[in-house]
Formats: structure tokens, C-alpha cells, sequence
């Protein structure tokens, strides 16, 4: 799947000339990036294809290009909005007031992504839950195109002598390829494209965190391990992705557990501000990679580093339900004690389920605590033998690599480990 788009400049001038299949689109304006999917075990070993062959030259051309524009990535995002905001105003309206959060996170989502387009099968899934996200933005195919122009020109801008014809090929297909797996699947969706909920409990369960439930008033559809992106009223036009820590209920109740992170103005304004009676807005599910096969009946193992643990305790409601459910081994861990703030609920609830084995980590821990000492990932992998089981991983990017390339080199097959892959932090 790859189509060409070409940078045309005349003077100062410049605009993107794309087939009418394709049209690039903005990333999502996050309080946090997307993360790399960790590498799996045996990806060196797949057969290349001629497209993949392809994309990987691409992938290297831009990767070299960033690589020299890199270390001025801030100068790089001003001068991308500058043009966006130029060529295209009503795209400022996309966004917050205070672009000061939201300056760089934009451009770098979207060189991130475009580096992957050589690991296709991982990223057009994404790509495709993304762009029916930004249906909620009342999205364009004009916001598509302005995008992609602002990209490319303030690439070539700073790129100077190193951007070549070659470079510039390479960025105009790859973007092509974002923009037309975004584009397509949100032409495919009818239905709401957002929906609104009413705060109707916040509880504060640490000195960085709180419980938050919400009703929402339509019919949101969601499965256990989704995410859904959540703007707030202190915080407009600022998105963040929260996984709802409960499976679906009849009365429309949502449960959120949020942590505070720092310099994260909406997380924190979640954990400080939020009112019962204020209304939230909320994106379509999206996710997918954390479930539990209705029919299996393999062990599970669930590894859950802070507020991670969110989409294993929807999961685990979930398999509650189950006339058999499979035996769940629960890593829940944390830097301190104080990050496992939902452990006392965690215990109650794994003391009722006779198939819920608990154990819960933390790096600094006093003695005599109950709680192993360590990360996750050397608490798990030091515990015992988890190739026969299969395995979910939640939480921050960070926790999740290391995790993961633990897990591996102690002898799971890549192919029972899951996780997002596009993890947001």
C-alpha cells in the first residue's frame, strides 16, 4: 500500500500533490507520546517481502534525515505549527489555547509513527483505530492535507543540504501510508464519534491519585483492556487515554484510576480538580492486544506497573463472570508503596477468587512489608518458569521493555506475550 506524495516548492511556497486516496491527518494532541512497541524475538528471522524490503529503505532514509534535525526538534515543532496555522487556520482550533504542553508532542508522534511503516502488520491496526479516534475532531481531508505540508516543509526547512529528492520521496510515502489507513477507517464508522459522562464519584486514593467513575449517557462500546481518549473541562482540547479499570456495566458506569504525572496538566488536574457533576467527553474504544480468549483455558499472567493495573482489573472482572475462568497469576508493582495504591483492593479481591494468585513489588520497600522488593520485571522473572502461560503486560513504556525483554531471554515465546504496543504513558 504506497502512494506517492511530493513537496513542489516555487519560491517560499509549498503544497503536497497526493492521489484523492490519500490525505494526511494530524496525530492525536495527547498529554503523552506514543511509545515504541518493544521488539519481538524472531522479527529478524520473517521472510522479507518486496513491500517490506521497500519500507525498510524508506524507514532508513527517514531515520538518517530525523537524525540530523533532531537536536532541534523544539525549533522544528514551532516552525510545523507556524505553517499548519498559516495554510490552514481552522486548524488551530483543534487544539489547546496553551500550546506550550502540546508544541513538540505533535511532530515527534508523527515521526515516530512514520518510522514504522515498515512494521505494518503492528502499526496499520493502530493507525486504523486512530483515525476513527479523530472522528471526534470533525477531521477534513483540507486538515489532512495541511498537515502533511507543514510536515514536510518544516523538515526540509531544517533538513537543509542532507534533504535530498530521495529523502523527500521516502517522508511523502510513508506519510501516505499514516494518512490513508487513518483516512479510510474513519469513512468506514458511522455512529457517535464521541460521547459525553457525568462525574459521579472522584475519590482520592493517594496523595497522586484518585478513583474516578463516570456514567455516560449513550451506549459507549468497550472491551475489557480498551483505552479511551478523555478530554476534561478544566483541561479543553487536551486529550488523555485512560483505561477503564471495570468490564462494561448496564447502568453506563465507567471507572478510572489516574495517577498524577508530573508536569501532566491534565492527569493532574484529574487528581486535584475533578468535581462529581462535571461532564467529560469521551472517544471510541481503542485497544485490543489485552484479552483473555473466551474459550482458553491456559494459565494467565498479568504483570501491571501503576496505573497500569487499570485494564487487568477490567480483564479480571471480566473473567469474574465466567463459569471456569482460568487461573491468573497478578504482578502488581510500583517504584514505592505508595504507587500501589490500589493493593488493599486488589487483596480483597483475589481473597474471593480462589483462581487469582497476587503478588505485589515495590523498589523501595521497609521490612516486613508483605511486598517483594524489586522491579517487575526481576521480581516475575525470578519467581518462575511462565514459557507454558500466556501473558499480559500494562504500563508505562519503560516497565513494559524491560519486562519484555526479560520475559524473552527467560524463554517465552514472543507469541504469548501481549501488550499495546502503542502504549501511552
Amino acid at each position: 500500500m504506497t502512494t506517492n506524495v511530493q513537496l513542489q516548492n516555487s519560491s517560499d511556497k509549498a503544497t503536497i500533490t497526493e492521489p484523492e486516496t490519500t490525505a494526511p491527518e494530524h496525530e492525536e494532541h495527547q498529554e503523552h507520546a506514543v511509545a515504541p512497541p518493544v521488539p519481538r524475538s524472531g522479527d529478524a528471522d520473517v521472510e522479507s517481502t518486496p513491500e517490506s524490503s521497500e519500507n525498510s529503505e524508506i524507514v532508513e532514509l527517514i531515520r538518517q534525515s530525523w537524525a540530523g534535525v533532531e537536536s532541534r526538534a523544539p525549533e522544528v515543532a514551532q516552525f510545523f505549527y507556524g505553517v499548519l496555522f498559516t495554510i490552514s487556520p481552522d486548524t488551530r482550533d483543534l487544539f489547546p489555547a496553551n500550546m506550550s504542553v502540546q508544541r513538540s508532542r505533535l511532530l515527534r508522534a508523527l515521526v515516530h509513527v512514520v518510522q514504522m511503516v515498515d512494521r505494518t502488520e503492528e502499526l496499520l491496526p493502530f493507525l486504523r483505530q486512530l483515525g476513527r479516534d479523530h472522528r471526534k475532531f470533525q477531521v477534513v481531508t483540507g486538515h489532512y492535507d495541511a498537515v502533511g505540508t507543514a510536515l514536510l516543509t518544516s523538515l526540509k526547512r531544517y533538513a537543509g543540504k542532507d534533504w535530498t529528492e530521495e529523502v523527500e520521496q521516502a517522508w511523502g510515502t510513508a506519510y501516505s501510508i499514516v494518512a490513508t489507513a487513518m483516512r479510510d477507517a474513519a469513512e468506514e464508522v458511522t455512529g457517535p464519534t464521541s460521547w459525553w459522562a457525568t462525574v459521579v464519584e472522584h475519590r482520592r486514593a493517594g496523595p497522586d491519585a484518585a478513583v474516578i467513575r463516570v456514567r455516560v449517557e449513550e451506549p459507549l462500546p468497550y472491551s475489557p483492556g480498551n483505552h479511551l481518549s478523555v478530554e476534561i473541562p478544566q483541561r479543553p482540547r487536551l486529550w488523555r487515554y485512560l483505561s477503564p479499570s471495570n468490564a462494561p456495566r448496564e447502568d453506563g458506569c465507567i471507572e478510572f484510576q489516574v495517577r498524577a504525572v508530573e508536569g501532566g496538566w491534565v492527569s493532574r488536574a484529574m487528581v486535584n480538580q475533578t468535581r462529581p457533576g462535571d461532564v467529560w467527553q469521551l472517544g471510541p474504544a481503542m485497544g485490543g492486544n489485552l484479552t483473555v480468549d473466551a474459550e482458553t483455558t491456559r494459565r494467565q499472567l498479568m504483570i501491571a506497573g501503576g496505573s497500569g493495573i487499570s485494564p487487568m482489573r477490567s480483564i479480571i472482572e471480566e473473567l469474574s463472570r465466567r463459569s471456569s475462568p482460568p487461573a491468573v497469576d497478578l504482578f502488581f508493582g510500583g517504584r514505592t508503596i505508595a504507587d500501589l495504591y490500589d493493593l488493599d483492593r486488589l487483596r480483597a479481591l483475589a481473597s474471593t477468587r480462589p483462581w487469582l494468585n497476587l503478588t505485589a513489588v515495590a523498589e523501595e520497600v521497609p521490612e516486613g512489608s508483605g511486598i517483594q522488593k524489586g522491579t517487575l520485571a526481576e521480581a516475575v522473572t525470578r519467581r518462575a518458569d511462565w514459557s507454558e502461560h500466556e501473558i499480559l503486560v500494562s504500563g508505562s513504556p519503560t516497565m513494559i521493555r524491560a519486562t519484555v525483554a526479560k520475559l524473552l531471554v527467560a524463554g517465552c515465546q514472543a507469541d504469548r506475550i501481549r501488550y499495546d504496543p502503542f502504549t501511552i504513558d
